[in-house]
């Protein structure tokens, strides 16, 4: 695509709300467009950045032995209320219902999901080690949310879980 027609609203003046150097750069170089507070949309050159790093990446996941996968980011309550985090991650949770009033959170972390999600599948120590990771939308309820995309509602995370036949 030509940098002519590429849709990128640049701005000459520093955002009132950019309080660090890399968030008034995004701002002003168009990458990004703050919707409210912690909320940010990716506009096309700042999303090419994004796409590029996760590739780079899950180039060197994979290159270490690692496999991806996609895990759900909407969590039943039951399974962070088996490693009692459920109250103890605080008000940082983004929780909702379903239409049948059951309780759900939006992912702030995946532990509890992965965990689920091998248990009982590893039946050998000969399947182990077992490395799995993601890049994946997560969601926390940031108290003051501040420093553009650092310190957002809204982020990209990549995690990566490993599973072994020691501490080791």
């Amino acid at each position: 695509m030509r940098m002519s027609k590429l849709y990128m609203p640049t701005l000459r003046e520093v955002p009132a709300e950019a309080e660090i150097p890399s968030h008034n750069l995004l701002l002003r170089a168009g990458m990004t467009k703050q919707l409210v507070s912690g909320v940010y949309t990716y506009l096309p050159l700042g999303y090419r950045v994004i796409r590029k790093i996760e590739d780079i990446v899950r180039e060197e996941m994979d290159a270490a032995g690692s496999q991806e996968l996609l895990m759900s980011a909407i969590q039943p309550k039951e399974l962070w209320e088996a490693t009692n985090r459920w109250a103890n991650f605080g008000p940082e949770m983004f929780k909702l219902y379903d239409r049948h009033e059951r309780e759900f959170c939006l992912g702030p972390t995946h532990e509890e999901v992965f965990t689920a999600t091998i248990k009982g599948e590893v039946n050998s120590y000969r399947q182990l080690p077992l490395n799995l990771y993601q890049i994946q939308t997560k969601y926390r309820d940031e108290k003051r949310p501040r420093f553009g995309v650092i310190r957002a509602r809204e982020f990209i995370m990549k995690d990566a879980y490993s599973f072994d036949r020691d501490t080791e």
